[in-house]
């Protein structure tokens, strides 16, 4: 190989690793990160009310106790349900896992509300009605109107 085609190629493949590094960091980071520890992390906190902004355990909106949840098991999300999803990649519904983010639209304006999805249909999260509690996803009544889609920010493990 040239000198010059070599140097090019490092310069690109610097740049590459410069740009991807925050997406390895957050996967490498919960790369010990079970279903089962995040179900368990993610249920500590039933019964949390509502608040409006709330980011600790006084009280949660959405993304505070999502986030709150995640950097709990090492993994830093944005603030918000919609910077949350800017991030990740996109999970068609009928491929959930524990551990990906579900989105709804509450407000009629877009993305406005985040959980994490837990298996068997279920997903926990922080509502203004009932606190940090779980609700299915296709709840015909609610919810499943609403869902918007879903993202995969980390990889969680399967099992214990």
């Amino acid at each position: 190989m040239n000198k010059k085609l070599k140097s090019s190629l490092i310069a690109v493949l610097t740049a590459l690793a410069i740009f991807l590094s925050p997406l390895a960091a957050t996967d490498a980071s919960a790369a010990n990160i079970t279903s089962s520890q995040l179900s368990a992390e993610a249920k500590k906190y039933i019964g949390i009310k509502y608040r409006s902004a709330g980011t600790t355990t006084k009280g949660f909106d959405c993304s505070g106790y999502v986030q709150y949840v995640y950097k709990n098991l090492g993994v830093k999300l944005p603030r918000t349900s919609s910077s949350m999803y800017a991030t990740g990649s996109a999970v068609k519904k009928n491929n959930l896992l524990p551990g990906d983010l579900v989105f709804f639209n509450t407000s009629g304006k877009g993305v406005s509300h985040v959980g994490i999805y837990i298996g068997q249909g279920k997903f926990i999260h922080s509502s203004s009605s009932k606190g940090v509690s779980i609700a299915k996803i296709n709840d015909p009544y609610y919810w499943g109107k609403r869902y918007i889609g879903a993202k995969r920010v980390t990889n969680v493990a399967l099992g214990e």
